[in-house]
C-alpha cells in the first residue's frame, strides 16, 4: 500500500485502485452543478434517490477558478475509507477505538518546509477575496452561499493553551468574511469562542482544507471519547503511526495543518453576528446528514480572514452534506467510541458497531452482541443504554446476534422480522435529549414533544433469547471457496 499522508497521496493511492476513483476535465459550475453532478456518481447517505455509492471524483476544471480543481467523495464509501487508512472496512471502529487510546502529538514544522506556504495571499492585498481564492461549491441551489464543508478548523483555549479541531460549517460571506455555526456544547471551539468573547477578545483560528484523510475521521470524535484538551490530531498521528505536521500561521497566532492544500487564517471575532443566509435570502442554509436543508441562522459568529496560503494548483476537498462521506466521518469514530465505552463495562460482549448509512453516520447505531450464558440477557439492552447515555444524537439502537452482519441492514431487517415482537422487545425512552436536525423532533411534530430536540430514543432488540438459541438456529451451509468455480467474481 501507498504511503498516504496528505490529499494528493490518497488520490494517488485510489488511483492505482480499480473503480476507486475518475476524473474529468469537463469544465463545472461550483454553484450547484459539480454536487449535482456527484448526487449520481457517487453520494449515497441519505441523498434523495437517484443516488448510489460510487468513486470519489476530483473536477480538474472548475469555472471562475482556473488554477484550482475540486476533489469530492474520498470517504463516500467505507471499502474507500478502509484503503485509505489500511484497515479491514469491518474492523475501522476498532483502528479508530486504538488510535485514541494511544496518541502521537502533532509536531510543528518550520515555515519554510509547509507545502501549504507555496502561495500567500494577505487580506491586505487591494484585490484580497477569498470567495475569489477559494472555490467552494454549494450543494443546491438554495444553499445559502458557498460552504467550506471539510475545513479543519484549529484553536486553541485562550484559558489554558490546549488545542483542538473540528469540523463545521462555514459559509463565505462577504471578500473577508466567513460565517461559521458552532452548535451549542457540542463542539470545544465553541467553547474556546465563548471564553474569549467574555474576554472581548477574537479567538484565532485556522482552516486547512485537503488533508490526510485519517485526520478527517479523527477530527470527528466527540466527547466523552475524546473530552476537553484532547487534541484529535493526536488520534490521526496513532492511525498513521507518525506525528501531524503543523506550522506557524503568518498572521495569527495560532497553528494549521503544514501539507494542507489551502489555509485560511482568521479570527473569530467577539460580539458580531451575520445573518446565514444575507446574500440569498432563501431561508436555508444547506443540505445536512439527515437528507434535509438546515435552516438558515438567524446569528452566527463571524471569522475575519486574515490569510489564505495554498499549495500550487491546490485541489479543494468538498463533500455533500447528507452524503455517504459525513456516514464515514461522523459513523466511524462513533462506533470506536461504542466499542470502547462497552468494552469497559462487559469485556467480550460486544462484538462490532455499525453507525448506519440510513442515520446519516449519527442517528442509528447497530450492536452485535455476543450472549454466552445465561445472566448475559439483558445486558444487550444495557449496552444499548451505554451507547444512548453519551451520544445524545443517536436516536435508534438496534442489538443483534452475532450471526448476524451488522454491516448489512437486509440481515439486520431479517433479525428485525424473525426474532423481535413489537409489544416485548421495543423499548421507547421519551423525552430525552435527541438531534435538533431531525425534523420529527419538533413540537410541530407532535405535542408530546416539549422542545426541539427533546424527543423518543428507541432500543429495536433483535436479540434471541439465550434460552431459545437453539430454536433459532440459521441453516448452515457447506463452507467452500467459490474461487474455485468462478475466480473472475471472487
Amino acid at each position: 500500500m501507498n504511503r498516504v499522508n496528505d490529499l494528493r497521496s490518497a488520490l494517488a493511492l485510489l488511483e492505482s485502485l480499480p473503480g476507486q476513483l475518475v476524473q474529468t476535465d469537463v469544465e463545472v459550475d461550483p454553484m450547484a452543478e459539480l454536487s449535482g453532478v456527484y448526487r449520481h456518481v457517487g453520494a449515497g447517505g441519505t441523498v434523495q434517490r437517484p443516488t448510489r455509492e460510487g468513486p470519489a471524483m476530483v473536477f480538474n476544471k472548475v469555472k471562475g477558478h482556473p488554477d484550482a480543481r475540486v476533489a469530492i467523495g474520498l470517504l463516500a464509501s467505507r471499502t474507500r475509507v478502509g484503503h485509505l487508512l489500511g484497515c479491514d472496512p469491518k474492523r475501522l471502529g476498532f483502528l479508530l477505538k486504538e488510535s485514541v487510546a494511544n496518541p502521537v502529538p502533532p509536531v510543528t514544522i518550520p515555515g519554510e518546509q509547509a507545502k501549504c506556504r507555496e502561495v500567500v495571499h494577505l487580506a491586505t492585498d487591494p484585490d484580497f477575496d477569498v470567495r475569489k481564492l477559494v472555490p467552494a461549491p454549494t450543494n443546491t441551489p438554495e444553499d445559502a452561499g458557498p460552504y467550506i464543508t471539510l475545513g479543519m478548523c484549529y484553536a486553541s483555549n485562550p484559558e489554558t493553551g490546549e488545542s483542538d479541531v473540528t469540523i463545521h460549517r462555514m459559509c463565505l460571506q462577504a471578500k473577508d468574511e466567513i460565517s461559521i455555526f458552532l452548535q451549542p456544547g457540542a463542539r470545544h471551539i465553541g467553547y474556546f469562542r465563548e471564553l474569549a468573547e467574555a474576554k472581548g477578545q477574537p479567538l484565532p483560528i485556522s482552516i486547512s482544507i485537503g488533508v490526510d484523510p485519517a485526520i478527517e475521521i479523527a477530527a470527528c470524535f466527540e466527547p466523552p471519547t475524546t473530552p476537553l484538551g484532547y487534541d484529535e490530531l493526536q488520534a490521526a498521528g496513532a492511525i498513521r503511526n507518525q506525528p501531524v505536521e503543523l506550522v506557524q500561521c503568518l498572521t495569527i497566532n495560532e497553528k494549521a495543518i503544514a501539507n494542507a492544500e489551502y489555509v485560511i487564517e482568521g479570527e473569530i471575532l467577539p460580539g458580531v453576528r451575520v445573518r446565514e443566509d444575507q446574500n440569498s435570502n432563501t431561508g436555508k442554509a444547506m443540505p445536512e446528514f439527515p437528507g434535509y436543508c438546515g435552516p438558515a441562522n438567524p446569528e452566527l459568529p463571524i471569522i475575519k480572514v486574515k490569510a489564505v496560503t495554498h499549495r500550487r494548483n491546490p485541489i479543494l476537498q468538498t463533500c455533500i452534506g447528507p452524503s455517504e462521506e459525513h456516514v464515514s466521518m461522523a459513523g466511524i469514530p462513533t462506533e470506536a467510541s461504542i466499542l470502547a465505552m462497552v468494552e469497559k463495562a462487559m469485556p467480550g460482549k460486544l462484538q462490532n458497531v455499525y453507525c448506519a448509512s440510513s442515520g446519516g453516520g449519527k442517528y442509528i447505531a447497530v450492536l452485535q452482541f455476543k450472549k454466552s450464558v445465561p445472566s448475559d440477557e439483558g445486558r444487550q439492552r444495557q449496552a444499548a443504554l451505554l451507547a444512548f447515555s453519551a451520544f445524545a444524537e443517536l436516536k435508534h439502537v438496534f442489538l443483534v446476534d452475532e450471526d448476524v452482519d451488522c454491516f448489512d441492514m437486509k440481515d439486520v431487517l431479517w433479525a428485525m422480522t424473525t426474532r423481535f415482537q413489537a409489544d416485548k422487545d421495543l423499548i421507547c425512552i421519551p423525552g430525552v435529549q435527541c438531534h435538533p436536525l431531525d425534523p420529527s423532533n419538533q413540537p410541530e411534530y407532535a405535542a408530546g414533544i416539549r422542545a426541539r430536540g427533546v424527543a423518543c430514543k428507541a432500543i429495536f432488540d433483535c436479540t434471541v433469547p439465550f434460552d431459545q438459541k437453539r430454536r433459532f438456529e440459521r441453516a448452515k451451509f457447506m463452507d467452500v471457496d467459490p474461487a474455485r468455480w468462478v475466480p473472475e467474481l471472487f
